[in-house]
């Protein structure tokens, strides 16, 4: 039997942690990591069983009951931390160019990234470069430092990969 004053913080760790888990399962899903996911799922599925458990059969234990509301957003960042730090998969970095792209794509070359250009036109802007780089989620980071610190006029959006063919190189790596 737990004690009624620690109660409310097993409710809250365990709940930090099954909806951790829950999250970076969600994101394993979207990505079509299917048996990761499932390992996951199994073990958030126990730890829920339990939290929930602890509430349900303590009800008079309001300290316990904001414990387990709190974990669940608690968790939600925690989980997605988590998932930034793994940093699995690939994403696509799209960037917009009014202006000469090269020095941009010289600088992203250098760091090892390869580029695709296209040239396109938008309404407001007659003539723009569109540039596409697939690469490693871990090297995200110091492509996005590079976007804010040097060129910080150019437009970027970021994608995650949930699938890509292993044919090609898409990141040279320096």
């Amino acid at each position: 039997m737990i004690s009624p004053e620690i109660l409310p913080l097993v409710i809250f760790v365990a709940r930090v942690v099954e909806t951790s888990l829950e999250t970076i399962r969600m994101i394993y899903i979207t990505r079509g990591h299917q048996y990761l996911a499932a390992g996951i799922g199994v073990v958030k599925v126990a730890i829920w069983l339990l939290s929930t458990g602890l509430v349900l059969t303590n009800l008079q234990n309001i300290a316990g009951i904001v414990a387990y509301i709190a974990g669940y957003g608690v968790g939600t960042i925690i989980g997605m931390e988590l998932e930034n730090r793994i940093s699995i998969g690939s994403v696509v970095v799209r960037v917009i160019s009014r202006g000469d792209p090269a020095p941009f794509m010289e600088k992203a070359a250098d760091m090892g990234f390869g580029i695709t250009r296209l040239e396109g036109s938008g309404y407001y802007d007659s003539a723009v470069a569109v540039l596409l780089m697939v690469l490693p989620r871990v090297e995200l980071p110091r492509l996005l430092a590079v976007l804010h610190d040097d060129f910080p006029d150019l437009l970027f959006t970021v994608e995650d990969v949930r699938k890509a063919s292993e044919a090609g190189r898409i990141y040279y790596g320096k």
